[in-house]
């Protein structure tokens, strides 16, 4: 065998092993759930899910989506090869972030915030239209995914935006907007365990992240434009400058580097993990770019960017745009499946 024919087999075989990439989830708050198969990079599916549709989370098995429908005070439990919503379980005032682990789906709401979308054309965002004397404590459903129903609440601060779980799974990590707050929770009683004031070091907590490693968290301080590292105990280590608006977070999976979503200045800001100091800004120039997911293979960030409705695709070997993917309706969470790491997620 010569070489060129060598190396056509070699290409072929690497080509067989990688197989089938996955797919990735979007919700958009007009128009429900778009599937982008990852192989292609290209939309092969679109349905409705329940009105104004913002957090989504997967089962295990990849069988059933959970988006939080902010309209309906509800989340839907959609059958991913059928696409029919076959639970609709009311869990409180506009639900907004969608956590799943361990058959529990965990929904963040905010009975206290007045914002609405703001009309085509207009510049504002959500945050700036909303009042934050109203300090109504906030709920997070627990829902049993087998059961189909809702077993329990934890009362949290008003509110309630990002969830995160600790790495031994017996914590639940909360960030509250309106009292800038952050608690955490007792995963099987829900009973608070601990609060921490971020006042300090700025406002309006929103996204959280656990490094892979259990050693740090990290919090984005949206009117700050900072996030702040804590130790396992949730002491406070550091604060770091970001650009505008910082929202979700992500570590990379081997948890060398810090991913930071800053909406206003429409960058994806990579960090070193060891020390944060910053690595690169990616210029994503997509408009409200809150939410993004590693691809299963790690090799690919896609971005969901509501305001240009799109999402936007990063390579993670040369941290630079490769892709730009039109999705209408104002896409707001994003998933992989098989589960990936990302804002939204963690792999299970």
């Amino acid at each position: 065998m010569n070489w060129l024919k060598l190396f056509t087999v070699v290409l072929i075989l690497s080509s067989c092993s990688q197989g089938d990439r996955g797919k990735v989830y979007v919700t958009s708050q007009n128009s429900g759930v778009t599937v982008i198969d990852l192989n292609s990079m290209e939309v092969v599916d679109e349905f409705k899910v329940g009105g104004f549709p913002r957090g989504i989370g997967l089962t295990k098995d990849g069988k059933y989506l959970v988006t939080a429908n902010k309209d309906d005070a509800s989340i839907s439990l959609v059958n991913v090869e059928t696409k029919v919503i076959e639970k609709t379980i009311e869990v409180g005032i506009n639900p907004e972030f969608v956590r799943i682990k361990d058959g529990l789906a965990f929904i963040s709401t905010e009975p206290s915030s007045k914002g609405k979308p703001p009309a085509p054309g207009e510049q504002k965002h959500e945050e700036e239209e909303e009042d934050d004397e109203d300090r109504t404590p906030a709920k997070v459903s627990i829902v049993d995914l087998a059961l189909g129903e809702k077993v329990r609440d934890i009362t949290a601060g008003p509110e309630t935006e990002g969830i995160e779980f600790s790495k031994d799974g017996k914590q639940i990590i909360v960030t509250n907007e309106a009292d800038n707050t952050i608690t955490v929770h007792d995963f099987i009683s829900g009973e608070l365990i601990k609060t921490i004031s971020v006042e300090p070091y700025g406002k309006r907590p929103r996204g959280i992240k656990v490094s892979p490693n259990g050693e740090h968290y990290i919090a984005t301080l949206e009117h700050s434009d900072n996030f702040i590292v804590l130790d396992r105990d949730f002491n406070h280590l550091k604060t770091v400058s970001t650009g505008k608006s910082p929202y979700g977070t992500s570590f990379n999976a081997e948890g060398d580097k810090l991913f930071v979503a800053a909406g206003k200045s429409k960058t994806l800001e990579v960090y070193d993990a060891t020390d944060y100091s910053k690595i690169k800004d990616i210029n994503i120039e997509g408009k409200r770019c809150w939410h993004f997911t590693f691809t299963p293979d790690n090799q690919d960030i896609l971005l969901a960017c509501g305001r240009s409705d799109e999402i936007v695709v990063v390579d993670v070997g040369d941290l630079a745009v490769e892709k730009r993917i039109p999705v209408a309706g104002i896409p707001w969470g994003i998933v992989s499946y098989p589960p990936a790491i990302g804002s939204l997620d963690q792999p299970r």
